[in-house]
């Protein structure tokens, strides 16, 4: 069957869920997380139930890649597979850590484990788009998209236009992070960094589909 989500999502989905477990046990009903400052005062309050908000997304980043794998040609599947299920890893590992990283937060941890990620993550999207940038052509490498991208030209700006984008993302996260932008910032900035240069990406290969 062709099936994206593995056992390993699942057990990070479980890890997530027991981390919110032991964060609705823990963080006190009244705690309250400050999720960015302007100037000494912090302006974003969230509540505690937003521990609850990392598990739901991974749940539909899971039905989401289900139905995708459902939807794709046996074709479409064997060519996407290698790139599709580590995509769905880094995602579901990003949330996990970052649920981690309110839970630490929420217990009066020290370790801001969300700007640790952060630095992590924004490293991680800077060598991708470094790697992506620099690639050539190659049947098993590079993006696969539901269309082919047919010369060597659309290729290399398909290749070089989604690089430059993971860098950027790569380069804004790791800013947010060294100048401790708060919580909230960093985990917008994830979201960004991760889907944007995907959206990018699958617009340009549209754009240069028959060239």
């Amino acid at each position: 069957m062709q099936i994206l989500v593995t056992r390993f999502h699942l057990l990070l989905l479980t890890v997530t869920l027991a981390m919110t477990g032991v964060g609705m046990l823990r963080i006190p009903e009244d705690f309250v997380f400050l999720a960015h400052w302007s100037g000494t005062s912090a302006d974003w309050l969230w509540p505690r139930l937003v521990i609850f908000v990392a598990p739901a997304i991974q749940l539909l980043l899971m039905a989401i890649f289900f139905l995708l794998g459902r939807l794709l040609t046996k074709n479409q599947y064997a060519k996407a597979q290698h790139i599709l299920q580590p995509a769905l890893t880094a995602l579901m590992g990003v949330v996990a850590a970052t649920q981690l990283g309110l839970l630490l937060s929420g217990i009066g941890s020290d370790l801001d484990f969300v700007r640790v990620t952060a630095f992590a993550l924004g490293a991680a999207l800077l060598l991708l788009g470094v790697v992506l940038y620099e690639a050539e052509r190659h049947t098993y490498a590079g993006l696969r998209m539901p269309w082919p991208v047919r010369s060597d030209l659309a290729w290399r700006i398909v290749h070089r236009a989604t690089g430059m984008s993971y860098g950027l993302g790569g380069v804004c996260v790791l800013v947010l992070a060294w100048l401790d932008a708060g919580i909230g910032m960093l985990i917008l900035s994830f979201a960004a960094a991760l889907l944007l240069p995907a959206v990018v990406a699958g617009l340009v290969t549209v754009l240069f589909l028959n060239r």
